[in-house]
């Protein structure tokens, strides 16, 4: 067969489609006038775009019900407002794919939890070190506490195939050669903290900030003795990327000077939500004292909307615990906590207002009610609602999808209930089309909420009506036609 002609402007096509249109401009400006390749910042300037490649992770980026998270991404985000261009995410697998980004053009730097090791500064360079990761032996509290090396041998210790936790072992070994472990592969480290919690294995190793983590899930685990010396972590530039390095170094600094940077570091080390078990006299004496206050507002959102009022008074105090200049570290402000996004969508102008911020949470949960599926009845609906309302409709539907994968019914608050809490572990939320979550949390709310306002109902003498009805009212109080 002969070869087909050339296509008139092919060749223009094919640079477009491999170098991309604002590649394409910079490279214009070189030609025409016979300069030098812009250097790293320049040609961010010129973009007007800070291109930066992180992980979905709980220590990096992820997408949370108020918008995006994550330490990574709240310093990424601090740099770009300070160059004063707009910030593109590129999400990698892990950091070494975000650092393997960087050295092939594809993104500016590398925000992703990298450990800045000796190997990697001889291919990139490398910001100021910003947060240093110990590696712990890790135990259930039930068996002998290890000490010190020597009590790792005779052990079953379990870890990660080729991963910095077996290396720290290899190189153990050359003083303990009697010391043996298993490597596993397609695991992550919360299956590892299972392990070990049931007793299939008796140590792993973790980084410190993985254990933070991990301990919400197995509070029967332990940290013993640091294995391994602190270990780096730092931004990844190109090694051209020389004019950029000193304003990163800037950046870390200043945050460092004024304490942000220890603030945002250890907000996401120790994740943030309130659901300890209730203080059942604490809100009664609120429900006394505080509640008169804001009662008529609540009874006001509850004609507009249709939800019991009294639903609505137990996620403000959940919320804020009934204060009206509550501020969060992320933004979230007022008595119902709105961000300045759902703010603007509700039409609150104002979210420290307290009444302005009672209709806005109101009109909100109402937005959110609608995106759960009709066919689901009460009181499912209304509790997974909530969810929704505290996590986002995104990751609710991932745990719905995860309770039917498990032939569960996704309809069932109880069985989703089940399935929230595990896109917090790699294994589970890298299935999903979110990733990950504070699953726990949304867990969390739920039944705080049950229970003020099954408390709530009790003290205004409402234990007639039904609580799970609270959701599925129409205006005015009226019965939606599904519940009478």
């Amino acid at each position: 067969m002969e070869p087909k002609p050339a296509q008139p402007g092919g060749r223009r096509r094919d640079i477009r489609s491999r170098f991309g249109v604002p590649a394409i401009i910079v490279m214009s400006l070189m030609i025409g006038t016979c300069s030098r390749l812009p250097g790293t910042y320049e040609q961010i300037r010129l973009l007007g775009t800070l291109k930066v490649a992180t992980r979905n992770s709980p220590m990096a980026y992820y997408h949370g019900a108020s918008g995006p998270e994550g330490p990574e991404y709240e310093l990424a985000a601090g740099f770009a407002r300070r160059l004063g261009v707009k910030l593109e995410l590129r999400i990698a697998a892990s950091g070494a794919a975000a650092l393997d980004y960087v050295l092939r053009n594809r993104a500016h730097i590398a925000a992703a939890g990298i450990l800045a090791s000796e190997p990697r500064r001889e291919k990139a360079l490398f910001g100021p070190v910003y947060k240093r990761i110990d590696q712990h032996i890790v135990y259930r509290v039930q068996d002998p506490l290890p000490r010190s090396p020597q009590d790792l041998t005779g052990k079953r210790i379990v870890v990660i195939r080729n991963s910095t936790h077996a290396a720290s072992l290899a190189r153990l070994a050359a003083e303990l050669p009697q010391l043996n472990w298993i490597e596993v592969d397609d695991a992550d480290q919360q299956e590892l903290f299972a392990r070990v919690a049931g007793g299939a294995a008796d140590l792993t190793i973790a980084d410190s900030s993985e254990f933070t983590l991990g301990r919400r899930f197995y509070p029967e685990l332990r940290a013993a003795f640091k294995l391994a010396e602190s270990e780096a972590i730092a931004w990844g530039l190109a090694p051209r990327s020389t004019d950029l390095l000193p304003l990163v170094e800037r950046h870390f600094a200043e945050l460092e000077a004024i304490g942000l940077l220890a603030e945002i570091l250890t907000r996401h080390e120790h994740p943030l939500g309130r659901f300890e078990q209730v203080d059942a006299p604490a809100y009664v004496s609120a429900v006394r004292q505080r509640l008169p206050r804001y009662r008529t507002w609540f009874e006001e959102a509850s004609a507009e909307t249709g939800i019991d009022w009294r639903l609505l008074a137990a996620i403000g105090y959940q919320e804020s615990r009934w204060d009206e200049t509550a501020v969060s570290p992320t933004g979230v402000r007022g008595l119902m906590m709105l961000t300045a996004e759902t703010a603007l969508r509700v039409k609150v102008a104002d979210r420290t207002d307290p009444r302005s911020s009672i209709l806005g949470g109101a009109r909100y949960l109402t937005l959110v009610r609608n995106t759960i599926p009709a066919r689901i009845p009460e009181p499912d609906r209304s509790w997974l609602t909530l969810a929704a309302y505290n996590i986002g409709y995104g990751h609710l539907e991932d745990a719905r999808i995860l309770a039917q994968r498990a032939g569960a019914d996704p309809d069932s608050w109880a069985a989703v209930r089940e399935q929230l809490p595990l896109l917090a572990q790699e294994q589970w939320y890298t299935q999903t089309r979110r990733g990950y979550a504070r699953g726990w949390e949304p867990v969390g709310f739920v039944r705080n909420v049950q229970t003020y306002l099954e408390i709530l109902e009790w003290m205004t003498g409402g234990l007639d009506r039904p609580v799970t009805q609270s959701l599925a009212d129409g205006p005015a109080g009226t019965r939606s036609p599904a519940n009478q």
